[in-house]
């Protein structure tokens, strides 16, 4: 931050804390895929579709527009060379609504029409998590930190308030009612310390 407050924004923590989130339930779904794809492994597309929905409901319609309208926004005004990497972050942020969305209707054509779709849908989810786990890379890396040098306590203020209100049950809130089974079932299948769930070793 700007002055001499050395404590992280709030925001930042949030962030943080959600990318651990997504990079857990990114890892629990490319491992469950590459035992389906190598070791013969019985599809359970009740996972999958949850793991799926995770992704849908709170990092790509919850978690990337704030990063534009409260962070990306701000931070442009305060560091204009940070454009062009913050143009495409925004852009992949756009197109990864709609990448989530294909990948669900491929987990439906490979369960409503045989396993010659498992390798495409394989390939398809391998793609969407690298091109995720880059991206968070990215933010943390060129974004994050000059955040946190460039803005102040006002702009922070602000920006605070807006991902204060996100309650992603993977970061230590209650689920609402409504989602309290599915996340049940996603605790349960990923390894300490977001869930409950047998590490498995490669």
């Amino acid at each position: 931050m700007n002055g001499n407050d050395r404590m992280t924004p709030t925001a930042l923590s949030i962030i943080r804390n959600e990318h651990q989130a997504l990079a857990a339930i990114l890892h629990a779904l490319r491992r469950t895929v590459s035992d389906m794809l190598h070791r013969h492994a019985k599809p359970d597309f009740d996972v999958l579709r949850a793991l799926l929905f995770y992704i849908d409901a709170f990092p790509e319609r919850l978690h990337h527009p704030k990063e534009n309208s409260a962070l990306f926004a701000r931070l442009r005004e305060r560091a204009p060379s940070l454009a062009p990497v913050l143009d495409h972050l925004e852009a992949e942020h756009a197109h990864g609504e709609q990448a989530i969305r294909d990948l669900q209707h491929q987990l439906l054509e490979y369960e409503m029409l045989g396993a010659h779709l498992l390798p495409a849908f394989a390939a398809a989810v391998e793609h969407y998590c690298e091109c995720s786990m880059e991206h968070m890379h990215r933010e943390e890396t060129d974004v994050l930190p000059a955040a946190e040098r460039l803005l102040g306590s006002d702009e922070w203020q602000a920006i605070n308030a807006a991902f204060e209100t996100n309650r992603d049950p993977l970061t230590g809130y209650p689920p609402e009612q409504t989602f309290e089974a599915l996340f049940a079932r996603i605790v349960n299948l990923l390894p300490p310390p977001l869930g409950l769930g047998l590490t498995r070793t490669p």
